[in-house]
């Protein structure tokens, strides 16, 4: 009880301190400067909560707190559980009422109107953020003194924040763009939109299977997506095979050149290819010379977007594979090859079938990223967009149709969740635990060799490939004009990163305002993107609480929303009361947490799946708290993981382009808005040399992440006891 009683204790104390000390409203200069603190006791705007008490509709949250201050005082932790998540619950739903309703001019819904007149207010600041969190505390402590999933506060206060943090960040903009599908220009509701865009054979017909002419956008799109994520999975899981079960030169270098494409800025491939097998390409000249084949514009349209993304997208499905491939226990395939069976069968119907949760992931996330792909459909799709693409053109374009964006990125949700459901059919129930608290000295057996040799074939070619790509890419930064004057020069490169002294170092180049505060965001985002998606796929497979399969499907949302719709999204919702970040550092870090979270939680569930429960149970029945089993077994066991969450979230806030364009800002600018600035103004000299060197620092970085991860030991070490062997017999 005692113990109890503390955690509650500090949970009101840090409420106090919101409500009476922290300023309640956001300030335009920040919170973190604490330049606010010198204007403390003279401007209003920088007041507590206590100090706003004139507006009545902050008088419900001190009568809350104090309500839970006497529950505290006057009854035992079994009998004011309930009590104290009801009050935490209403204390969410009242701030997020009264800020909803009360805006910067007054009430933002006439129908409230009839209820009097009030003053505008501020977005919530620092206190009233405080004050929201320790709401959700009181939820978490509440149903744990109730003694829900075993009394365990850390795992339901993190179901309590994670949940919070969803609704916030992913259903709150969707349904905040949402609304404008039913708004007419004067504001007037209104379903006519909605209704001309739901059945437009420009999105729906299938003329390219049954009859002439060609096949609606959604279609176009969903087969794009599948040939997409079947091309990709199979060629991350050659990857994966060469990299762990074969002995072939250069290894280093191909688990490399996986890693390169997803490290490129997306407009950049795209160029590369057009430069390259386009309609003036020196590839496409030089076969046109040769054979006399007159080739066109093939490679405008869905083809040249799949060979795109193919590029693109390959290193996910590697990095998602490579843990999976590495967990398969040796000590099942040796004992499949002990009971006589052949090499090919011990892979087929051991080894295979064993990958099937890292198979499916790969698949599921490969065909989310392409049917919300943006930047190659934008450089390659020709006539023939994509979903991305015409929600694009629909939100921004001379139509501007927010009716239409809704309808077809309700297409797109339609498409991705259809997919997470079927893969959630096709793996059921089946239990793919290889990794136990037994120890495991065996090696992997080697791939039979009609296995062997076709997957060294297609990834020693898909690798030379992607070295003439990026070697194109880099020689781009070193000429004068890329396809037209190829006089070497170093220009572009000293214009993006040239540096000065005046009195010191100085940036002069060009570049270094966006390239650090891309360095930034991006450091800062990494970390947090892993830590909350490793955090979500620990709750998803080991925890049992009720609406655990709506939480993990609700997740996948933000990753199946394009890009496009995540920035408009975000900048309807967030720029005004009662969340106000836009223009703020704090709005593209959000952005890339919750876009990129699902690639860690997919990663962090394959990888988990083939984890027995014993690991937890052992720990926990050993007198470990769940904070500490979660950071001393399962987070070495998930390194893997880790690492596939840090670089894909470290690179995708960086590589980022869609939903980019839409949140920087003149203080924020990220490098890859930069960069379209550069490509829309003809300098793509300069364009590439900044690419350049974003590639060799994301190199660097990922360098640095694997240092600091380490690898995963899942074998006990035999060559010392081989070693030791000679002296014992000479004994």
């Amino acid at each position: 009880m005692i113990r109890d009683n503390r955690r509650l204790d500090l949970l009101l104390l840090a409420a106090l301190i919101s409500f009476v000390i922290l300023p309640w409203y956001r300030l335009r200069s920040g919170f973190f400067g604490l330049g606010w603190v010198g204007d403390y006791l003279t401007d209003a705007r920088v007041w507590p909560g206590v100090a706003q008490l004139g507006q009545w509709w902050l008088w419900p949250v001190p009568v809350m707190l104090l309500a839970a201050a006497l529950l505290r005082l006057t009854l035992p932790p079994a009998r004011r559980g309930g009590w104290l998540a009801i009050l935490g619950a209403a204390g969410i739903a009242w701030m997020m009422t009264q800020g909803l309703s009360v805006g910067l001019r007054g009430w933002n819904w006439a129908a409230l109107k009839a209820l009097g007149d009030v003053g505008g207010q501020q977005a919530f600041g620092a206190g009233a953020i405080g004050i929201l969190l320790c709401f959700a505390g009181l939820i978490a402590y509440g149903l744990a003194e109730r003694g829900a999933l075993k009394g365990d506060a850390f795992v339901l206060g993190s179901i309590t924040l994670l949940i919070g943090l969803v609704a916030l960040f992913v259903f709150y903009p969707l349904v905040s763009m949402f609304t404008g599908a039913f708004q007419d220009f004067d504001g007037s509701f209104t379903s006519a939109g909605v209704a001309r865009n739901i059945g437009d054979p420009k999105i729906w017909s299938l003329r390219c299977l049954f009859g002439s002419g060609g096949c609606g956008v959604a279609w176009r799109t969903f087969f794009l997506a599948l040939s997409t994520a079947t091309g990709t999975t199979l060629l991350g899981l050659a990857f994966a095979l060469v990299a762990t079960r074969m002995r072939v030169p250069f290894k280093t270098g191909l688990r490399l050149l996986t890693v390169l494409p997803i490290i490129t800025p997306p407009f950049v491939i795209g160029l590369a290819l057009t430069l390259m097998l386009g309609r003036a390409g020196f590839v496409t000249q030089f076969i046109e010379d040769v054979t006399g084949w007159e080739l066109g514009r093939w490679l405008y349209g869905l083809t040249g977007i799949w060979i795109a993304q193919m590029l693109s997208f390959t290193p996910i499905s590697f990095l998602v594979l490579i843990g999976v491939v590495e967990g398969v226990s040796p000590s099942m395939e040796e004992a499949s090859q002990t009971m006589r069976a052949s090499r090919w069968r011990t892979f087929r119907r051991v080894s295979l079938p064993l990958m099937a949760p890292g198979i499916a992931n790969a698949f599921l996330i490969s065909f989310i990223e392409s049917m919300a792909d943006f930047g190659n459909p934008l450089v390659l799709g020709g006539n023939g967009g994509v979903l991305s693409t015409e929600i694009f053109f629909a939100v921004v374009g001379a139509q501007h149709d927010p009716a239409r964006a809704a309808v077809l990125a309700t297409v797109l949700l339609g498409f991705t969740l259809s997919a997470f459901l079927a893969q959630r059919l096709w793996l059921g129930r089946r239990n793919f635990a290889t990794v136990s608290g037994k120890g495991d000295g065996g090696r992997h057996a080697a791939l039979p060799r009609r296995v062997a040799w076709p997957v060294t074939v297609v990834v020693f070619l898909w690798a030379a490939f992607t070295v003439f790509v990026y070697g194109l890419i880099l020689f781009g930064g070193f000429v004068k004009i890329w396809g037209l004057d190829h006089t070497l020069t170093l220009e572009h490169y000293t214009r993006a990163f040239s540096v000065g002294w005046q009195g010191g170092f100085v940036w002069t180049g060009v570049a270094w305002n966006s390239f650090w505060t891309t360095m930034k965001i991006a450091l800062i985002a990494a970390p947090l993107t892993a830590a909350v998606g490793l955090l979500t796929a620990w709750l998803i497979v080991r925890q049992r609480f009720p609406g655990r399969g709506i939480f993990e499907f609700a997740l996948m949302m933000s990753f199946a929303i394009p890009g496009t719709v995540i920035g408009i999204s975000y900048i309807m919702a967030f720029n005004l009361p009662p969340v106000q970040m836009t223009g703020t550092a704090m709005i593209l870090i959000f952005c890339f947490v919750f876009r990129n979270m699902p690639v860690g939680v997919r990663g962090g569930v394959a990888a988990m799946a083939q984890l027995d429960a014993s690991l937890d149970e052992a720990s926990l029945t050993l007198g470990a708290s769940s904070p500490r089993t979660l950071r001393r077994v399962i987070l070495p066991l998930l390194r893997p993981a880790i690492l596939a969450a840090l670089v894909y979230s470290f690179v995708r806030a960086i590589t980022s382009i869609s939903a980019v364009i839409f949140l920087v800002s003149a203080k924020y600018n990220m490098a890859t808005a930069y960069i379209v600035g550069l490509v829309e103004n003809g300098e793509y000299g300069i364009a590439i040399a900044y690419s350049s060197v974003l590639i060799v620092v994301m190199i660097a970085v990922i360098g640095t992440f694997q240092l600091l991860v380490g690898e995963r030991r899942l074998r006990r070490q035999i060559e010392p006891a081989v070693q030791k062997r000679p002296k014992e017999v000479q004994a």
